[in-house]
Parts: C-alpha cells; sequence; structure tokens
C-alpha cells in the first residue's frame, strides 16, 4: 500500500479511528459538521504539559461557538493510569483518545509533539502547527478566528 501523503492546510483533513479512555473507539470523522481543534500529545512530552492549561482554556471559552477539542496521547499501551492523572491534573474537560499506535502522528505527518491542527466543519484541514501552541500566538489565534466564523 502506498504511503499516506502528509497532512496539507487546504486538503482533506485525515481520518484516524483511536480509543476513548473508556475503551470505545472513535473515529475522528464524528466530529465532521463541527470546528474542530485537534492536538496531538503525550504525558511525557513537557511543551504538551506547558500547553494543556491553554487548550483547556480554549475549550472553556469557544465551546459556546462550537469548537470541538480533541486531544489524542499517544502514550504506549498500559500508560492509562498516566494518562488520566495528566486529564486530572490539568482539569481538561475535552475529548481525550488513546492512539498508542501512532496512526495520528502517521496520519497527520506530524513531526513531533506536541501538533496541533484545526479543520472546519467541512473537514478541511486549516491550520497545522508543530510545537506548543502559545497563548498569544496571532497567527493562531486568526486562524481560530476565521474557522469559527
Amino acid at each position: 500500500m502506498p504511503a499516506e501523503a502528509p497532512a496539507a492546510v487546504g486538503a482533506s483533513a485525515p481520518d484516524v479511528t483511536v480509543a476513548a479512555l473508556g475503551g470505545d473507539t472513535v473515529a475522528l470523522s464524528s466530529f465532521r459538521g463541527r470546528p474542530l481543534l485537534v492536538n496531538l500529545w503525550a504525558t511525557w512530552c513537557v511543551p504538551c504539559r506547558q500547553e494543556a492549561p491553554y487548550l483547556q482554556r480554549l475549550h472553556r471559552s469557544r465551546k459556546g461557538q462550537g469548537l470541538e477539542v480533541v486531544g489524542i496521547t499517544v502514550d504506549a499501551r498500559g500508560f492509562e493510569s498516566e494518562i488520566r492523572d495528566f486529564v486530572a491534573e490539568f482539569g481538561l474537560e475535552y475529548t481525550v483518545l488513546h492512539d498508542p499506535d501512532m496512526a495520528s502522528v502517521e496520519r497527520f505527518a506530524a513531526p513531533g509533539l506536541p501538533a496541533t491542527f484545526l479543520i472546519d466543519r467541512d473537514w478541511t484541514l486549516r491550520y497545522a502547527v508543530a510545537g506548543p501552541v502559545e497563548e498569544g500566538d496571532r497567527r493562531f489565534e486568526e486562524a481560530l478566528r476565521v474557522l469559527l466564523e
């Protein structure tokens, strides 16, 4: 089978099916029709820990505008306790999924962690950034504003 083309801004967003923390599987495309922020992260990733509070604030402040925030952790199998501890430590209220096979990293062609993607209602990838999303980043905030229009 040929390699998946890298996710490109302006192209159709990739889909991946991963596990919810409760054990069910969830297809990312089940969020189609809503503006979506996808964040790939891991519990051991220091920049991921630094951006988690900002992502939680975005979830709280923008969910009324329809924004869905989905965090996909790529921690290995057997790290479910550490993932739950991370979620509790940062008070994460948005959807957290677990992808120990790192299929999401491959499908989104993420060069490292964290990586964040904005997907519009029509399932088009509108923004991608490798590295932590920082509060006050004008490019990110403008892309988010356009996504929510």
